[in-house]
């Protein structure tokens, strides 16, 4: 059985001040007073399993979830400098009692303190039963004492010399080891990704697959394991929120996790046009042509703004030759494919197409509760399924899922309110994430939506046969033909087989039912809409 106990308040705060005066060096001033001061470590308890559990307090869940968040990988490295154990964090909202910080600390401890006994056996406990307990209870307090002897040798020096108490050289085996390297690399590769304005978070990890991504998601693998030989260049078109920029982002901060030195330089469209613009008023075209051009990695979001600018395309046509030559990773993204984009010069249409050009489909219903739910999670934050398919069942892109997430968050964290469906929907309201406005779209979309949503193939769905989920996703696609499209019912039933009018309008009245009374057929037809909405014309 594993035995605990706590320090005393003074071996507590002795500890608290040492700790602050070894985090001091490494903070500013205002974040060391902010989150340090404001959140002092007010207990710690002991194992015999050689753990220690730092308890701090906060005046509030925002100040202990940022504390955590910002500072608990450097609070768990000192305090286990300190304690010579494994340590683990603890945070309680309460009324800190705030010092001035660290004052002069003394490397002793007033060896007088016990630690708390243990709870006393009830009084009708007698005889022997007393006596063993007497036993143990001497046994235990024995063994508090070597450990309370043991942290005080290891924390505060005691019966140690001068020479073992001052800090040694490391060793070359240490700065040069594997590990060491390693954690050097990391730190160069999220230095080059910052500089380039990647975003951390935009990660493979991160990036939720399904069939409406895979392949788009294949390709960037392969790209960022070999840049510049495996697609080049790699064009990805799709909708708003589909996911091309995360991808793009991805891929680069791939790169240069394994490749920490490769000059990658990030923009968008409209940048680019600036540059160049910038770069031909102030007569610095040659400084532009030297950052473009000696690039490894090219990453260029919205390259549909170039369109219908001579100038730029004329540009951008020399900078694509040069880099293409000696092998440098050109990405781009786009809102549709190159022989969509107006007033787009030909040579230039023909070269993205030498490439690797992938359509990125809208997430599907299950895409974007996966979003939502890895979004959540990359915040700290844990949202019941059924949250989850509901928000997914409203919203209809990644980015609309980022922004409804913010909004709760800051809802649990500033407001104290607890995620359930009424806060839910009261964000998704305020948002305007649905639309009453009729849909833009044709009876295939249609069909092809929710052949997608039920996992059925589009064939079977306009089939005949008459299997259960079939007939559900048939009467479902007949509804939303009927009530988005207002077209004539014989037209809706030439869709399926050429069926009858009259079961078309059997189909909308089994759907108007199920609406009224089913929460997954809500849902669905929800969700259904949601997808459409993002396609619509």
């Amino acid at each position: 059985m594993s035995d605990s106990f706590y320090l005393s308040d003074v071996e507590v705060k002795q500890i608290w001040e040492q700790m602050c005066l070894d985090m001091k060096s490494d903070l500013s001033e205002a974040v060391f007073v902010t989150w340090i001061l404001n959140n002092p470590l007010s207990k710690i308890e002991l194992t015999n399993n050689e753990e220690a559990t730092c308890t701090f307090t906060s005046p509030t869940a925002f100040h202990s979830n940022n504390f955590k968040k910002n500072l608990g990988g450097k609070l768990v490295q000192t305090l286990t400098s300190l304690l010579g154990r494994k340590t683990n964090l603890d945070f309680k909202i309460g009324t800190p009692i705030r010092t001035n910080g660290p004052t002069s600390i003394s490397h002793t401890i007033n060896t007088t303190n016990t630690p708390p006994r243990e709870s006393l056996p009830s009084s009708n406990q007698q005889g022997t039963q007393s006596q063993q307990y007497q036993q143990y209870s001497g046994q235990q307090n024995a063994a508090r004492s070597k450990s309370f002897q043991e942290m005080k040798e290891n924390v505060f020096g005691i019966n140690k010399t001068k020479n073992e108490l001052e800090p040694t050289s490391p060793r070359v085996e240490d700065l040069f080891g594997e590990s060491n390297i390693q954690n050097m690399t990391l730190d160069k590769a999220k230095v080059a990704a910052r500089q380039a304005g990647l975003r951390p978070d935009f990660t493979f990890e991160k990036f939720a697959v399904s069939g409406t991504n895979e392949m788009a998601h294949a390709a960037a693998t392969a790209v960022s394991q070999r840049p510049g030989s495996a697609y080049n260049p790699l064009f990805l078109y799709g909708g708003v929120g589909v996911g091309k920029t995360h991808l793009m982002h991805a891929t680069a901060n791939n790169i240069l996790k394994n490749k920490p030195e490769t000059k990658v330089i990030y923009c968008t469209g409209e940048e680019f046009t600036n540059e160049i613009v910038d770069a031909i008023r102030n007569k610095k075209a040659n400084r532009f042509k030297t950052k473009f051009r000696n690039a490894d990695v090219l990453l260029i979001d919205d390259i549909q703004f170039i369109a219908g600018k001579n100038t730029v395309q004329e540009e951008f046509f020399h900078t694509f030759n040069s880099l293409t030559q000696q092998n440098s990773q050109i990405i781009l993204t786009s809102d549709r494919p190159p022989h969509e984009i107006n007033f787009l010069e030909s040579r230039i249409k023909s070269r993205f197409e030498a490439g690797l050009i992938v359509d990125i489909g809208q997430p599907s219903f299950e895409l974007r509760t996966a979003i939502l739910l890895i979004k959540a999670n990359a915040q700290n934050m844990i949202i019941p399924m059924n949250i989850a398919q509901l928000i997914a069942s409203k919203v209809d892109s990644a980015r609309k899922i980022e922004g409804v997430i913010k909004l709760l968050r800051s809802a649990v964290e500033l407001q104290n309110k607890e995620i359930n469906e009424d806060l839910v929907n009261k964000i998704l309201k305020s948002e305007q994430t649905t639309t009453s406005q009729r849909l833009k779209v044709t009876p295939q979309d249609i069909i092809k939506a929710v052949a997608n949503h039920y996992h059925v193939k589009q064939t079977a769905l306009k089939g005949k046969k008459r299997v259960k989920n079939l007939v559900t996703a048939r009467h479902v696609a007949m509804f939303l033909m009927d009530s988005e499209l207002s077209i004539p019912l014989v037209e809706i039933g030439r869709w399926f087989s050429g069926r009858d009018h009259t079961t078309v309008i059997h189909a909308k009245k089994k759907i108007n039912s199920e609406l009224l009374n089913n929460e997954l057929m809500q849902r669905d037809v929800s969700a259904l809409k949601m997808s459409l909405s993002a396609i619509s014309r």
